[in-house]
């Protein structure tokens, strides 16, 4: 298994300096549910020094079905030094996914990552709350493990669109969370149960933080509850990503600091950015 490591970037961020491109081995590769795949990848301990919700970028295999053409971002759902694990949970939706889905034991993937700013855990916080929906999920996995370890207190409110369609409801009880599951066809998603059940946990001071991924209401809801109860919270966005090192700009968004707009790279300077600071789109 070669490792290569990629020279250091120029006024990197902590978290990008050490960048690995490796061939990983696929241990499996199997449905979660009719639209979501596990992959689990056996790779090298020296590039699983990771951080809860950074990203690989994976360069899908290009066979006689499928052809993709650039590498594809994927959040970490979970890392092992000890078991040498890198697993993504991923829904198949194109041409890239495809084709990962159709990776059989044995075969070689390549990785290049990690990559980005994760998420963080101030000491001072003690109980953390995780509201997270689909394949959101995913990137908030690793860091309930991480809240695990440290012996935090954790929420995992897990929304779908049926109760088939929730997913890592036991990967968040093992690590010890307090989970809520709300789903469309039961009428519990709607953001008005959501900030009920949210505010109760406020009052119950079962929340010092509050963590999301990817949705614009659920951006805008965590928002609107962060200033009325001056928590802080943190978001990882999605975006399309050409090169993942900053390179390419094709992942620049707008960003709201003390009310002057910067613009950012969300491969770089994120995935994970403060809530407040996101703008919803």
């Amino acid at each position: 298994m070669t490792i290569q490591q990629l020279p250091n970037i120029e006024n990197a961020s902590p978290a990008t300096k050490n960048i690995y491109e490796v061939d990983t081995f696929v241990k499996s590769n199997t449905a979660i549910t009719e639209e979501y795949r596990l992959l689990i990848l056996e790779a090298p301990k020296t590039i699983l020094n990771c951080q809860p919700g950074q990203f690989f970028h994976l360069q899908c295999p290009v066979t006689r079905s499928h052809q993709p053409y650039l590498r594809r971002p994927m959040s970490i759902y979970s890392y092992s030094q000890q078991d040498c694990e890198l697993q993504f949970l991923f829904k198949v939706t194109g041409e890239g996914t495809q084709a990962l889905s159709e990776l059989k034991n044995g075969d070689t993937l390549n990785v290049l990552g990690p990559l980005g700013v994760g998420f963080s855990i101030e000491p001072e916080w003690e109980n953390l709350l995780l509201l997270a929906r689909g394949v959101g999920l995913a990137t908030l996995a690793p860091l309930a493990q991480e809240a695990n370890r440290l012996g935090k207190k954790l929420t995992a409110i897990c929304s779908a669109r049926s109760p088939n369609a929730l997913m890592s409801i036991d990967y968040f009880k093992d690590m010890g969370a307090d989970v809520i599951t709300i789903t469309d066809t039961e009428g519990t998603s709607t953001l008005d149960n959501m900030r009920h059940i949210i505010e109760l946990k406020i009052s119950q001071g079962a929340v010092d933080v509050m963590y999301t991924c990817g949705s614009n209401r659920m951006l805008k809801l965590l928002q609107e509850i962060g200033n009325l109860h001056s928590l802080p919270g943190e978001i990882a966005l999605e975006q399309q990503m050409a090169c993942g090192l900053g390179m390419c700009q094709c992942c620049v968004r707008s960003f709201n600091r003390c009310g002057v707009i910067t613009q950012e790279r969300v491969c770089r300077e994120g995935p994970v950015f403060k809530i407040q600071e996101a703008m919803p789109w």
